[in-house]
């Protein structure tokens, strides 16, 4: 979680496009960020892959009301409602966009080109059918705060127990480098969005942003197998929690939408 995921760019840029509260350009700009190029392969009635600006508004004229997010790990397929083959690329890619009002979803597929020192990324989004169905396991913005908040106290009161890597001047260094990112003016999400939203994002990716310095650290002062089973019976908890709450920051755009 150092990093947006595609889907959730896409997504959040998306819905502020079909609003009409941004204009094509933008939005494009802002989903392909650092990337060289996406495209889109799939979209119906289109022989082979199409730029952003075309799939997106096709997928507009074919009836897609807005764009949710599926951020799923093996044995929790949040956000995922079938068919087999479009969760299967899903849980490949870790991510998925769902459309809805249209029974259609888009997987992103990375391919790195170029010599070292001058790689480029281009991004494939394969367009599929889904069933339509609630996503399950996505909680309403109130409830991923609370569990979000809840879920980072019980673990930061642990892995300071256990003396973890994830809780010292690493951990804060890494956390002073996203807040100075931050403050240069990148938008969280898309125009549009409820502030509540954008809060629930921003602790959730903290979070997301602690557990991989954590994860990327060794084991910190854990030096028995049950400490160091104990600090991974930590995190798997909160990383979920945190994905959930990702995931219903992402979306609360399109709940608002079906609450009217």
């Amino acid at each position: 979680m150092l990093t947006e995921p595609r889907s959730g760019q896409l997504a959040s840029w998306g819905n502020a496009l079909i609003a009409g509260l941004v204009s094509p350009d933008e939005a494009v700009l802002a989903i392909v960020g650092d990337d060289a190029v996406h495209r889109v392969e799939g979209v119906p009635g289109e022989a082979g892959p199409v730029g952003l600006t075309l799939a997106l508004g096709r997928l507009r004229a074919l009836g897609a009301q807005g764009l949710r997010v599926a951020l799923p790990a093996p044995g929790h397929p949040l956000g995922l409602s079938g068919p087999a083959e479009f969760n299967t690329r899903a849980l490949e890619a870790e991510e998925a966009v769902i459309c809805q009002g249209v029974a259609l979803g888009l997987v992103p597929e990375v391919y790195e080109a170029g010599p070292d020192g001058d790689v480029h990324v281009e991004v494939l989004w394969h367009c599929l059918p889904v069933r339509e169905a609630p996503p399950p396991d996505v909680p309403s913005l109130g409830e991923a705060e609370r569990e979000l908040a809840e879920a980072l106290r019980e673990a930061t009161a642990l892995l300071t127990k256990l003396d973890v890597a994830g809780s010292g001047p690493v951990a804060e260094a890494a956390v002073d480098a996203y807040r100075a990112r931050a403050e240069r003016g990148r938008e969280v999400l898309a125009p549009g969005y409820p502030p509540r939203a954008v809060r629930v994002l921003e602790l959730a990716q903290r979070v997301g942003l602690l557990i991989s310095v954590a994860q990327e650290n060794g084991h910190g002062g854990a030096v028995s197998a049950s400490e160091m089973g104990a600090r991974a019976e930590a995190l798997r908890p909160v990383e979920r929690t945190a994905r959930r709450a990702q995931v219903a920051a992402y979306n609360a755009y399109v709940e608002e939408l079906l609450r009217g």
